[in-house]
């Protein structure tokens, strides 16, 4: 499987090569051969350039290889003649120590040394003409400041991340790019204005996740060119406008009003439709209506103990109202 991925890259290489021959005209040095290698890893795929920019490493380190100049050559000569003159007080200035986690890109009158970088551990360079820069290898991380973010929706949010990121090629991180963390930062402010302009403000709250997704996508393509490899995006804050939130805030209450009120009307008629049922059963049964009117005495009796209730039975109450409606007819 590897092999057979790594063919589409052989084979665009070799035909941009062949290219290269027949535009040799226009590269006759070795500065504008390098430019014209820039050119070719900018013509491949995407997911091709991690490999393309190990070929320019290689590239730049063969180089190196190359004889050097005549001034070159005397400059090294003079510096064993210092360091053999000033032994042993040299020893501090040569050897250079470096971390398990860091790695030191060395160069030789501004140009790589064979092999690239150096450490961990101690290593040596040679005074006057050799310079060093250590890269840290580790996870950083840097926040990114609050940006002032139009949705698409014409509403103005102000949004803060976080971003995760390591250095996987020291030698491009050093002859690529000025400062790698700094430039991934501002391209992490860029990209997360262009991201999140395209977005709705619904979308920003209830996406965070695969908002984030494609910002880490888009900052691993701008920064794979620079050595650096980012290994996760967070959106730690989206800040609202005080109105807009106090708008939000009284649809949110308005809403739980009307779930209120829908409940209490549900339970309103649940009872009604209770009462109605009960009051049919006992109207049914003079049972019932006897038992209620019972449950009613112990009631009373229980609340209001000064009171004395004397209970009449509902057949002799019937015969009186009969009496007095009859009583009542005859005087008429």
């Amino acid at each position: 499987m590897s092999q057979s991925r790594s063919q589409p890259l052989s084979s665009s290489i070799k035909r941009l090569k062949s290219q290269k021959q027949q535009l040799f005209h226009e590269y006759n040095s070795k500065d504008a051969e390098n430019r014209w290698m820039q050119d070719v890893i900018e013509k491949l795929p995407v997911r091709a350039r991690s490999q393309s920019w190990l070929i320019r490493t290689r590239h730049l380190l063969d180089d190196t290889k190359e004889k050097a100049p005549f001034i070159s050559s005397c400059l090294y000569v003079l510096s064993v003649i210092l360091v053999v003159i000033t032994f042993p007080f040299c020893l501090p200035f040569c050897f250079k120590i470096i971390r398990e986690y860091e790695r030191a890109v060395v160069m030789r009158l501004g140009r790589l040394i064979s092999g690239g970088t150096k450490g961990p551990g101690l290593f040596f360079i040679m005074p006057c003409i050799d310079t060093f820069h250590v890269v840290d290898l580790r996870v950083l991380s840097f926040d990114v400041p609050a940006q002032e973010i139009l949705s698409r929706d014409s509403v103005t949010v102000s949004v803060e991340a976080v971003i995760f990121f390591r250095i996987n090629n020291p030698v491009i991180s050093v002859t690529n790019v000025n400062d790698a963390q700094f430039s991934t930062k501002l391209l992490a402010q860029t990209t997360l204005r262009n991201v999140l302009g395209t977005r709705t403000l619904s979308e920003m709250l209830s996406e965070r996740d695969n908002i984030a997704n494609v910002i880490e996508k888009v900052l691993a393509e701008g920064t794979e060119p620079w050595g650096v490899h980012v290994q996760r995006v967070e959106i730690k804050d989206i800040r609202l406008p005080y109105q807009l939130m106090r708008s939000m805030a009284a649809e949110a209450g308005a809403a739980r009003d009307a779930r209120s009120l829908i409940i209490l009307a549900d339970g309103e008629r649940q009872a009604s439709w209770s009462l109605a049922e009960a009051a049919s059963t006992i109207g049914s049964s003079s049972v019932s209506l006897q038992l209620r009117y019972l449950q009613t005495l112990t009631n009373v009796a229980s609340e209001h103990n000064s009171t004395i209730v004397i209970p009449i039975p509902m057949e002799i109450a019937r015969y009186c109202a009969r009496k007095w409606c009859k009583f009542n007819a005859k005087n008429l």
